[in-house]
């Protein structure tokens, strides 16, 4: 869902790492930023550094985890049902 508002903060780096797979121009839109990418990426920029965050590029806040499941060479393991571990 679109933030109505220019999202600040960890809602920020959230919503942006949450949209990174598709791209700085869907993130930013998702983020609240419409078109203004600049913005976008100066507001991430300080609110990773707030975070102490080292990230340069958007793509750096997709999780190791994350890029296992979308390669495909990552395995889930997890019980057949609620009651089985």
């Amino acid at each position: 869902m679109t933030s109505p508002t220019p999202l600040q903060g960890t809602d920020l780096v959230d919503c942006a790492r949450a949209n990174a797979k598709q791209g700085i121009e869907t993130a930013a839109l998702q983020c609240g930023y419409g078109e203004d990418l600049n913005t976008f990426a100066q507001q991430l920029k300080q609110a990773c550094q707030q975070m102490n965050l080292q990230v340069k590029e958007l793509s750096e806040l997709i999780t190791d985890q994350e890029m296992l499941l979308q390669l495909g060479t990552g395995e889930i393991v997890a019980p057949d049902t609620a009651s089985e571990l």
